[in-house]
């Protein structure tokens, strides 16, 4: 079976929220997506929820070719099989749905097209019956948001085969995800089993009026779920047990576990249970609707998932990681031999970086905070350094470049959602200094660089980290500095560099 190859066309079957979610992550990688859903409307809903979650993905990072016009619709299951290299089904939780379903994707799709399920329970197993190349389909577990969640757990089921298992990994990596594979076929998966168990504690707790919706959120958002976001429960309680860890928290604590703490099997779902969990959780939104919801989850966990990138813990890592790959991708992103000012390969000046103005970035005006301008030039300085060839195999050999000085001049504010541009000039290199120019635009409407917003001017030198003393610079980013240098000789000199800060006499 075919391991991920570019250019590849996915489909989607079924375009719930778990399916239109699949195909805003599938589009933001730059791929194409044909969908079917039999449901009336469902190809206006899709493509509104594209559009509404689109702003997330961008703020992710989208990769070259990254367009929601690549969504394609079609009018049956079988002309949907015989179009794609890879199928996600997506259809409600129900065997006796999707196993029809996916009967029918299995006969009408080539067999080295693998056919993942969605399903957040069932065992694939079930699934496979009566299916023509059973070895092909599995389960594909992702989470909601999925075009920023990235964990989709994979579980094969007793007739698929090593190499479709190997196909979904190399599938799911590819789109920048934490494939978890199930090792042993059980229903519910993992995830799914560890939230189901806090769930039915909270549907007692609110059935025997202890505490509320709010109460009971509370008491994950401002303690354990804050801890969650890099660690799981049990390094969690590892560290509980101080220098003698877990085996010393189980000693302390265990004993705990025979109380009779909580109630693990689920509580009757009475009329009066339902309302009192919808009536709590209608209180807590205080009158936002859900596509105001949906926008601030998006926000926060695209902010908890950056805020872990600096640490290299969980999703923050695959923050990393997808910025590094939708570099590598781009069209241009990286110098090479040959490019130069003469044949016209080198910009003058670069534009490496293109953005929005994130919410993280603004004050209580709703406009950029001064150190955000400085945040945003250090991405534009990492996709000049990514463009030298200064990446993270570079920097763990031990090379980078450390800022010495920094000059900037505010032109204009910039505010929330705002897109924005930035040029780069290099002013002067020598084989241990790196002397640049950055220059933030705003994006007009039909996408042209408008009104500058801020400029900074910078001094870097190259250090051997290893020693922590300057050092020359490599012989590739050395090159590719001087051609670039080369291309920008003859840019005239922006009238902010040199500029000192002083009240005229």
């Amino acid at each position: 079976m075919d391991t991920v190859a570019g250019g590849r066309t996915v489909g989607m079957v079924g375009t719930g929220v778990i399916g239109a979610g699949w195909a805003v992550r599938t589009l933001a990688r730059g791929l194409d997506v044909v969908a079917w859903d039999p449901a009336s409307g469902a190809e206006a809903r899709l493509r509104a929820a594209v559009q509404r979650a689109w702003p997330s993905a961008t703020k992710l990072g989208l990769f070259p070719g990254a367009d929601p016009t690549r969504l394609t619709w079609v009018d049956t299951a079988e002309e949907l099989a015989g179009r794609v290299d890879w199928i996600q089904e997506s259809a409600p939780e129900n065997e006796t749905v999707k196993r029809p379903l996916i009967q029918t994707l299995a006969a009408h799709s080539g067999p080295e097209v693998v056919i993942a399920s969605s399903s957040s329970g069932l065992l694939p197993t079930n699934l496979q019956e009566g299916c023509k190349h059973p070895e092909r389909i599995l389960i594909g577990h992702p989470f909601n948001p999925v075009y920023l969640l990235p964990l989709v757990e994979v579980v094969a089921g007793e007739q698929t085969s090593e190499a479709a298992m190997d196909a979904a990994v190399a599938h799911y990596d590819d789109l920048v995800m934490h494939p978890l594979v199930v090792r042993n076929e059980i229903e519910g998966y993992l995830s799914d089993r560890l939230q189901e168990a806090l769930w039915r504690e909270v549907l007692h707790l609110v059935n025997d009026g202890v505490a509320t919706t709010r109460e009971l959120d509370d008491a994950i958002n401002y303690g354990p779920g804050l801890r969650w976001a890099g660690m799981g429960t049990n390094l969690t309680f590892h560290l509980a047990g101080g220098e003698q860890g877990m085996r010393h928290m189980l000693r302390q604590f265990g004993p705990a576990l025979k109380l009779p703490w909580t109630k693990l099997e689920a509580p009757e779902l009475t009329d009066d249970l339902i309302e009192a969990m919808a009536d709590g959780c209608e209180e807590q939104a205080e009158g936002r609707s859900i596509a105001e919801l949906e926008r601030l989850r998006d926000d926060y966990v695209i902010s908890v998932m950056r805020s872990l990138r600096p640490l290299d813990l969980g999703a923050g890592r695959l923050i990393a990681e997808r910025e590094a790959r939708i570099h590598e991708a781009g069209s241009g992103s990286r110098w090479t031999a040959g490019d130069d000012a003469e044949n016209h390969l080198v910009a003058a000046p670069l534009a490496l970086y293109e953005t929005v103005v994130e919410p993280d970035w603004v004050d209580y005006n709703g406009h950029m905070s001064e150190w955000a301008f400085l945040t945003a030039f250090g991405w534009a300085s990492d996709k000049l350094f990514r463009y030298i060839g200064i990446d993270e195999g570079y920097r763990a050999a031990g090379h980078t470049f450390f800022t010495v000085e920094t000059h900037l001049n505010y032109v204009k504010e910039a505010s929330l959602g705002e897109p924005l541009r930035f040029t780069t000039q290099i002013l002067g290199v020598d084989s241990k200094r790196l002397h640049f120019f950055h220059a933030m635009y705003l994006v007009d409407e039909a996408g042209a660089i408008g009104d500058l917003l801020c400029t900074t001017e910078q001094m870097l030198l190259h250090v051997d980290t290893g020693t922590g003393s300057t050092a020359p610079i490599l012989d590739g980013p050395a090159a590719a500095l001087a051609a670039v240098a080369g291309a920008h000789a003859d840019l005239p000199v922006p009238p902010q560099v040199g500029r000192v800060m002083r009240i005229p006499a």
